[in-house]
């Protein structure tokens, strides 16, 4: 039997409030990340957020793939600013978890897909920033985070032409929303390849390394036929290949 590309998805931490035990911890992530990777022929391995560098490790070294997903927001301490009045409250142990994360599948040149959150994440271990809240970038004037079904799309993203969106959308395409962070200062070995009407920051990619590129909306519940997916797991058979 043939094997599948092994993607990790970082996971998240939540409080159960309506189980059997109140306020126990649980290492989660939507349904829909694990079910995209395997509709693009991807077999997904959850990631708990842990401090064993050894565990981190070995299940890197076992990956042929990365996913970054969304949560909560990342600690402006990382990128040397304070927090401001609309910062939302961060997880500081999922920053420290996901930065080891990162550097451990850099050293073996593993793709890293970011999404929401794990773009924003990826860029400030590079070296960018953010905005603590849409409502700080002046220049911003579209709803960035939409209140509706999560599938809906709601606002047009424009891309550049050679980039890895261009040949999946075109030039241009609708997507769902739900940040209330974005990047603001671009980390300097990336190039910005997707844009909102507004100037707004919605697909970056690596220029300087392996496949590394991130997305701002969800494409795991965009209902865009899985083209990221299909993308990036194609590119992790390619680390298959090699083994």
């Amino acid at each position: 039997m043939a094997s599948l590309p092994l993607i990790g998805i970082c996971g998240g931490l939540v409080l159960d409030k309506h189980g059997r035990f109140p306020d126990h911890r649980l290492v989660y992530v939507n349904e829909h990340y694990t079910n995209s990777v395997i509709n693009s022929g991807g077999a997904p391995l959850i990631l708990p957020i842990n401090k064993d560098l050894t565990v981190n490790y070995t299940q890197i070294k076992a990956l042929d793939g990365l996913i970054l997903t969304g949560g909560e927001d990342v600690n402006p301490l990382l990128y040397n600013e304070e927090p401001l009045y609309k910062q939302g409250p961060p997880l500081n142990e999922r920053d420290l978890f996901e930065e080891s994360i990162i550097q451990l599948a850099l050293d073996e040149k593993l793709p890293i897909l970011g999404i929401c959150r794990g773009m924003q994440i990826l860029n400030v271990f590079f070296g960018g920033t953010l905005y603590q809240d849409m409502s700080y970038a002046k220049k911003s004037y579209i709803r960035h985070e939409q209140f509706i079904h999560p599938y809906s799309c709601t606002h047009t993203v424009f891309f550049k032409k050679g980039s890895f969106c261009y040949p999946l959308y075109g030039s241009n395409t609708m997507t769902n929303s739900f940040h209330h962070q974005g990047i603001k200062k671009i980390a300097r070995e990336f190039d910005v390849v997707g844009r909102t009407e507004d100037g707004m920051i919605e697909a970056i990619e690596n220029t300087k390394k392996h496949l590394i590129f991130g997305v701002q909306w969800h494409p795991e519940m965009s209902g865009d036929k899985n083209k990221i997916f299909d993308f990036f797991i194609k590119k992790t058979k390619q680390n298959l290949k090699r083994k």
